[in-house]
């Protein structure tokens, strides 16, 4: 027992792996602050805990002050409002390198459940880890990984009878994913297809001895209900389905547009996606059709959008670990390979439950305890935060300088860490909220950092009277032409005054 508890099995080893290189590797914990949507997520958590009310308009610009707005992952703000009182930024590195740990952990647990095999998940870890740190950013989505993992986990464990204990599960699912992640509709989406699956397989199959289409019909109708215990109601439905189902808004998104699968380190992304869509097939010789639906939906969308590389690398690797190990299982091959292959996959599950021998929390815990020791430490202290080379880190000063009245013209991604570093005293132009500015702002808004025809009339209507640019714009250069003065300028920003 004791040596249970101290030495880890594969699933905590690689989630201690995980929560070291989101801390402590390459850049260190400032890589979870790449994206400055986690300044405003931070000071909104903050507003709420202290006025123990949502907001309900646009506290942060004045380009559309006091319109209404939706904090609709109002419950993971306050998560990082609470961390970020406790320890600062590096409680919020802390919150959310543990939340992608838990993540890895329910993984391997995915992997056991679907009936896959030791050695492939072992080797399925690492295109599953580069697949994850391409979003891996101190965001509300982390949450949304955790719940699709532990929901679809769920639902392959799920029993024959549907009881009360499994509608309150759904139903709490539901409740506590609707109030962190506009992801949500995901737990009643899986269980559809789930439903699905389950028709289907007794149509074409004839198999009764699964658990029936009505347990996940429950399920997510279930979950749907629980969706609606939130503070808005179905207006958060409605907001969500708007926001994207508009493709004139999102194609104007970056993190919403395909993958680029040339750039370098690439790889291992498209392996990702290669298992995931190889296994398809496979998913129908096993007679798991919603393992077949689940495959082709989440590739398809994969391929439509960056944001979803991530699920398919967390739902999608496990069925694949299952469907190539039963592949192995069944292959008619010579007798020699079949005894070779019996032998590998004998050996392969001896390690498996060698491995379920040992659990190793109080190991995760001690570990866990020495990050946290270890982001207190000056040197990794100074390291954590919003990172100077991509953020108006060091022009902060002279902004501070400027007048209340000030109407800083400076791009969505110094607007996120204006808001956190002014705690929403100074207002902004615009910040990554574009469900909230919409198609047309957006628009206008590339019009004008882009330097096209009509741009300076666009200054001059809004009444700029400062810009804060990253040097590299060319809207630098035009507003110098137009007679504004630098006052300020580093390796990263340039602060510009109206003459």
């Amino acid at each position: 027992m004791l040596l249970g508890w101290l030495f880890p099995n594969a699933a905590v080893s690689v989630s201690l792996i995980a929560l070291f290189l989101c801390l402590f590797s390459g850049e260190g914990p400032a890589k979870l602050f790449r994206d400055a949507d986690t300044g405003w997520h931070i000071r909104n958590g903050e507003s709420i805990l202290a006025a123990g009310s949502l907001p309900r308009v646009d506290p942060y610009s004045f380009s559309k002050a006091g319109q209404p707005w939706f904090a609709w992952e109002w419950g993971a703000d306050a998560l990082m409002g609470i961390a970020n009182q406790w320890r600062g930024l590096s409680g919020v590195a802390l919150l959310y390198s543990a939340v992608i740990a838990l993540t890895v952990f329910a993984w391997f647990s995915m992997n056991w459940s679907a009936g896959g095999n030791f050695l492939l998940a072992c080797a399925f870890a690492s295109p599953m880890l580069t697949t994850l740190s391409l979003h891996w950013l101190a965001r509300p989505h982390l949450f949304g990984w955790l719940l699709a993992v532990v929901s679809l986990l769920f639902l392959e464990r799920s029993g024959p009878r549907f009881r009360f204990l499994h509608g309150l599960c759904f139903f709490v699912g539901g409740v506590v994913w609707a109030n962190l992640h506009a992801s949500f509709f995901l737990l009643p989406f899986f269980s559809l297809l789930y439903a699905a699956g389950a028709l289907l397989r007794r149509a074409v199959w004839g198999d009764c001895e699964r658990t029936p289409a009505s347990f996940f019909l429950y399920a997510a109708l279930l979950s749907l209900a629980g969706s609606f215990v939130n503070p808005y109601g179905w207006y958060l439905h409605e907001h969500v389905i708007s926001y994207l189902g508009n493709p004139e808004l999102l194609s104007r998104v970056g993190e919403f547009q395909s993958f680029n699968f040339h750039v370098e380190g690439a790889g291992q992304v498209v392996l990702t996606l290669v298992l995931a869509v190889m296994c398809a097939p496979l998913t129908l010789a096993r007679k798991r059709p919603e393992h077949f639906l689940l495959c082709c939906a989440l590739s398809v969308m994969a391929l439509r959008s960056a944001r979803v590389l991530p699920l398919v690398a967390l739902l999608l690797l496990p069925i694949a670990n299952a469907a190539f190990t039963d592949a192995l299982r069944k292959a008619r091959v010579g007798e020699k390979l079949r005894q070779a292959l019996d032998s590998s996959l004998a050996y392969t599950d001896r390690l498996r439950i060698l491995d379920s021998q040992f659990a190793g929390y109080a190991t995760a815990l001690a570990v866990f305890l020495l990050a946290s020791v270890l982001l207190s430490t000056p040197s990794i202290a100074a390291q954590t935060g919003f990172p100077a080379k991509e953020f108006p880190v060091q022009a902060s000063a002279a902004v501070e300088a400027l007048p209340e009245s000030a109407r800083i013209l400076a791009p969505d991604k110094f607007g996120g860490y204006l808001i956190y570093r002014f705690r929403g005293k100074r207002k902004v132009f615009f910040d990554g909220r574009s469900d909230f500015y919409g198609a047309e702002f957006m628009k206008q808004y590339i019009r004008l950092v882009e330097s096209r025809p009509g741009w300076l009339e666009q200054v001059e209507r809004i009444g700029f009277t400062h810009a804060l640019l990253p040097n590299n714009y060319s809207l630098v250069a035009g507003l110098q032409q137009a007679g504004w003065v630098v006052i300020y300028r580093d390796g990263t920003a340039t602060l510009l005054r109206r003459n």
